[in-house]
């Protein structure tokens, strides 16, 4: 491994999106990029889909064989209020980026100008203006009705002072090889934009941050059912979900398992820590999964880039 620099200070921001409200999540962006980068954090972490919100619990009329009016209404409605990877929103957030010379990765649903599909992704963005975008290869279950597969961006890792930086989507980091094509790519900074507020995942990012000897930024978001629309189709839908229908649970691993942050639930908040980077060569002495702990003789992954 090339020399790192010895700490990152990073801001992992647990918010509240408005929900199906691009101008206004972005303007919440913009604030938080200010304040962040005010309190001296260099890389500043946002949820998956923050613009302009994961829509849990909504069926957008899917049936099998079968779509509903209201439910289509319900889904042209988050379509209008997702946004191009080179749209006018996302260079709002890169020139934010640029301005307080800060790292920033941001979730958000893309719309792809070419056609009429949506697709899950996360936006890499560098002091310079540098944007590495990465559509979720699968979406998971029944978000397949509203995002479509990856067919390009995938797997980009950003060139950072504290070594590669890569990410995957919630639930992509329960594929293993989607895990190693970072590992090959020897990020020292996984990050993980999603919406998993279970007690089970906690123990899934400590594993990974084990087994990939990197630091694991857990990004959650956290909002209440009161935060939907009032003039979406399916009330009866959002009236089911929890008060809080997600309730955060983000932190900062080291690449020995530890926390390095508090877990933050059932509010809105910003965890400030300082990685000390020194710590990721130091953990791959006794076991590193793409150098000396490996067999590529015997096991070995092709990744077809894009």
């Amino acid at each position: 491994m090339r020399d790192l620099k010895s700490e990152c200070k990073i801001a992992v921001v647990q918010a509240a999106p408005v929900m199906f409200d691009k101008d206004a999540c972005v303007e919440k962006v913009l604030r938080y990029i200010d304040e962040c980068a005010s309190h001296g954090a260099e890389l500043i972490v946002f949820p998956e889909l923050f613009i302009p919100c994961y829509p849990l619990g909504m069926t957008f009329g899917f049936r099998v064989g079968s779509r509903n009016k209201p439910g289509r209404e319900d889904w042209k409605k988050y379509y209008d209020q997702s946004i191009l990877a080179d749209g006018p929103e996302m260079a709002r957030i890169i020139n934010a980026a640029k301005e307080k010379q800060v790292y920033v990765s941001i979730g958000y649903s893309e719309r792809e100008p070419l056609n009429g599909t949506l697709y899950n992704s996360n936006m890499m963005i560098a002091p310079d203006g540098t944007a590495l975008n990465h559509r979720k290869l699968k979406p998971t279950g029944s978000e397949r009705v509203v995002w479509g597969d990856a067919d390009k961006d995938y797997f980009p890792v950003m060139d950072t002072p504290w070594g590669p930086m890569g990410n995957l989507i919630c639930w992509e980091s329960y594929m293993p090889l989607a895990r190693v094509a970072l590992y090959q790519k020897g990020i020292s900074i996984y990050i993980s934009p999603n919406t998993n507020d279970n007690a089970e995942w906690q123990d899934t990012i400590r594993h990974i941050a084990i087994e990939g000897h990197c630091y694991f930024v857990n990004c959650d978001m956290f909002f209440t059912r009161a935060m939907y629309p009032a003039d979406l189709n399916e009330q009866d839908e959002i009236a089911k979900l929890p008060e809080i229908a997600c309730r955060g649970g983000s932190n900062v691993i080291d690449p020995f398992g530890h926390p390095v942050t508090d877990t933050l639930w059932d509010q809105e908040g910003v965890l400030y820590a300082t990685l000390d980077m020194q710590k990721v060569p130091a953990s791959r002495m006794e076991c590193d999964a793409v150098g000396h702990y490996s067999r590529p003789d015997v096991l070995n992954l092709s990744v077809l880039d894009k």
